[in-house]
């Protein structure tokens, strides 16, 4: 998505797109084990075509497609070389047909005419490509895919948005079964993921094929008119270093979909006489309007639809949440599209990652952080089936939070900390702790994440004080690590290793390059010896 407008006539135009997807595989891990130098490329397509058709019985293929693209444009051929067009006039990714027939048509047509060409072009003193089987269908080809994943993020749909002057309807449309036709459906506008799975799935073209087919076309129309496009080619979209070009909209506006602000996200699918909530955990209000800043797309939570995480995810689970419940769904721990497993994502960001790497996960987290997101009851005068009320709910909920990490009073704190029981080799060392407290604080500051879970006193302590409740005085490290290893205190690190561990893992996982882990003098002063 660089910008600048691309005609048309050019050779750029040209160069790019002959089998862009001849389709089999993106990225795709290939056997390099044999001698000699590795060709590598965004660009590599290993065309296994044939093994939805049934067992291969030859390796796949490696196909550069610019190596192609570029020889092509030197005869003047463009990438209607080797795509077909449809009844639209819009470019099939399959090569040199519309579907895939027999396995016998697909086989004929990949052997017939790419060994044609590569005759054709195999003058006196001219390179071309292999025409025999052991060239193309090689066992251990000494190759390398690059690929990497275009990620549709809300910055990229911004763009496209003002380039397409708000018309959704050329993205997004829906399969009319009675009209047997796709048509646009305003307001319910969603993923391409949605619909298009990585396997078939009724009518719907698989993602990969119909997102190519969407975007290249309408990439190679706006270039015909000599308007800004995007790349047609897999190095524009898949190359690593033309990823990091692309422009980024720091401040993208928010959707107009008539999403909510706040959410009461709740459980039970139907109201109860007496309002009573039928679960064991209070509802949580939850900022849908901050997370939409924060997320870089819808996708990251609504991973199967725009409705309510409850209308899939339910109490008892069923089908359309692939028997999930919500509790499940909400608290996993591996699934980045939960709230915990989001979280704890968010914990490996080096401002964080120094004191939660060490922070213990208990297994049962009945504990008081459940309570900073299952806040209070419902009040039993609100219908849990009212929208509007539950969402007022949730917004007072919001409103009256106080959002800013907590620590002790300044006087409270100590200023320095003298650790004199490691060695007899070093004086005692100083530990600037005030000084650490002051920049953990100045690093949550901001933070809404950071002040929602550390809103009370002691929290933040807990990244070096790890197995001790919140409290002003802490017990000493030598409490639980002693200065030997034994008995019960097996599984535990003693006293050295213990400050040693916490002090340089917490650099490191902060970034912080002084001092180093290797200069045993930053931190302590040798005795003079003898």
């Amino acid at each position: 998505m660089r910008k600048g407008t691309v005609d048309l006539k050019t050779g750029g135009m040209l160069l790019v797109m002959v089998m862009v997807f001849v389709f089999a595989a993106g990225a795709v891990k290939v056997d390099t084990s044999v001698e000699g130098p590795i060709k590598s490329g965004a660009d590599l397509i290993m065309i296994d075509t044939m093994k939805a058709l049934g067992p291969l019985e030859r390796p796949p293929v490696p196909f550069f497609h610019s190596r192609h693209t570029e020889a092509l444009a030197k005869i003047s051929r463009d990438c209607n070389t080797c795509h077909m067009a449809d009844d639209k006039g819009r470019l099939s990714p399959k090569y040199k047909r519309l579907v895939d027939a027999d396995r016998q048509t697909v086989t004929d047509t990949y052997h017939i005419n790419c060994i044609a060409c590569h005759r054709e072009l195999a003058g006196p003193g001219q390179k071309s490509g292999p025409q025999t089987c052991g060239g193309c269908h090689q066992e251990n080809p000494a190759v390398a895919s690059t690929w990497k994943d275009l990620a549709f993020d809300k910055s990229l749909h911004y763009r496209h948005v003002k380039a397409n002057a708000e018309k959704c309807e050329r993205c997004h449309h829906e399969y009319d079964k009675q009209a047997k036709q796709l048509v646009y459906a305003k307001g319910k506008e969603g993923s391409c993921a949605y619909c298009h799975k990585d396997t078939p799935v009724d009518n719907a073209m698989v993602l990969k094929e119909a997102s190519h087919f969407q975007c290249i076309g309408c990439h190679r129309d706006r270039m015909a008119k000599n308007q800004q496009a995007g790349p047609i080619g897999c190095v524009g979209c898949h190359d690593a270093d033309y990823q990091m070009g692309i422009e980024v909209v720091k401040e993208v506006p928010r959707m107009k979909r008539n999403q909510p602000d706040v959410v009461l996200v709740k459980t039970g699918e139907e109201a109860r006489p007496d309002n009573q909530w039928p679960t064991a955990m209070h509802p949580v209000p939850f900022d849908h309007r901050s997370h939409e800043t924060y997320s870089s797309s819808c996708k990251v939570c609504h991973h199967a639809s725009l409705q309510s995480c409850a209308s899939c995810h339910t109490n008892a689970g069923k089908k359309e949440g692939d028997h999930v419940k919500l509790a499940q769904a909400m608290h996993s721990v591996t699934d980045q599209a939960s709230c915990i497993g989001c979280h704890q994502e968010k914990q490996k960001v080096p401002e964080c990652a120094g004191c939660h790497a060490f922070i213990a996960k208990p297994a049962n987290r009945q504990d008081a952080s459940c309570a900073a997101c299952h806040m209070t009851p419902l009040p039993v005068y609100v219908n849990p089936a009212n929208a509007q009320e539950t969402m007022d709910v949730a917004a007072d909920l919001l409103q009256a939070r106080d959002l800013e990490a907590k620590t002790f009073a300044a006087g409270k704190i100590p200023d320095k900390v003298t650790i004199g029981k490691l060695s007899d080799r070093f004086a005692p060392a100083v530990f600037p702790h005030g000084k650490i407290v002051a920049a953990l604080v100045d690093k949550t500051r901001g933070s809404k994440l950071a002040g929602y879970f550390h809103a009370e006193q002691g929290t933040l302590c807990q990244g070096c004080h790890h197995n001790s409740p919140p409290a002003e005085k802490q017990p000493a490290c030598s409490s639980c690590h002693g200065e030997t290893i034994e008995g019960a205190d097996a599984f535990r690190p003693g006293l050295v290793g213990a400050y040693h561990q916490q002090c340089i893992g917490c650099h490191q996982s902060m970034g912080i390059a002084k001092p180093d882990s290797r200069d045993c003098n930053a931190c302590h002063v040798e005795k003079n010896k003898g």
